[in-house]
């Protein structure tokens, strides 16, 4: 699993020359790219993001609750202040202020607290080594995946989906279908890696093999891979993925 291969990869939001002849066809592991979530995927923010809505909901006096999950993990804010407002009725602020308030409270807690993922710094690094275009692909806004790519570092990515980049955020397939469009590569050769049943939705949509490291509850299904952690995975395994009847 440690064979790898030495090609220099830089970030940028949209892809090279290099990056858009690249076809699955060429690389002889036929992993096309890997495409990660970032919120509880790359960094430990699932958690910030929570607290970020519970800090405005509170405010707001709509306490969060448990019962809140689906419309908070994995949901780009627009959604969660919609579902915020929803439950406050006509009292309720305009959901784009909210939305905004969201934005403001989870930038300023990332800016603070972000933490990458255990095995996320030196799976990067692999692939990297490897010449395997990555992408971040996330419901969070553009100033906070660049945050992230600066505690990350920006070179470890070749392109970056924000929640502006698409007209439908996840579930919807349009964030992972972007990125591998950016790349120039088929989502079908692609592994996505998620933490959410948003976000495995989305990627199995557009097609993409799935390895989840979850940060909530993700049931087990026909095409799913699923680990505690990152720790340990490298190219070959990733690889692995697309052809998991080969896999020993």
């Amino acid at each position: 699993m440690n064979q790898k291969r030495s090609t220099a990869i830089g970030f940028n939001h949209s892809p090279t020359s290099e990056t858009r002849t690249m076809s699955q066809d060429t690389r002889p592991d036929g992993l096309a790219a890997v495409l990660f979530d970032m919120d509880g995927t790359l960094v430990d923010t699932e958690r910030l993001w929570w607290d970020a809505v519970e800090q405005v909901a509170a405010r707001i006096g709509r306490p969060l609750s448990p019962a809140d999950a689906p419309d908070v993990l994995g949901r780009p804010s627009d959604h969660t202040a919609a579902h915020l407002c929803r439950a406050l009725g006509p009292a309720a602020p305009h959901p784009d202020t909210i939305a905004r308030e969201l934005d403001s409270a989870f930038t300023a807690l990332v800016a603070d607290q972000v933490v990458p993922r255990p095995g996320v710094l030196s799976l990067l690094d692999d692939l990297v080594r490897a010449g395997t275009p990555t992408a971040i692909v996330t419901a969070s806004p553009r100033r906070v995946v660049d945050l992230v790519c600066e505690t990350l570092g920006a070179e470890r990515f070749t392109t970056t989906i924000a929640v502006e980049d698409t007209a439908r955020s996840k579930p919807a397939p349009d964030p992972y279908l972007a990125a591998a469009a950016a790349l120039g590569v088929d989502p079908r050769a692609c592994v996505a890696v998620e933490d959410t049943p948003v976000g495995v939705t989305a990627a199995e949509a557009a097609g993409c093999a799935v390895l989840v490291v979850p940060s909530v509850a993700v049931p087990a299904a026909a095409g799913r891979t699923i680990l505690d952690s990152l720790e340990g995975t490298d190219v070959a395994f990733l690889a692995s993925l697309l052809h998991p009847a080969e896999r020993h």
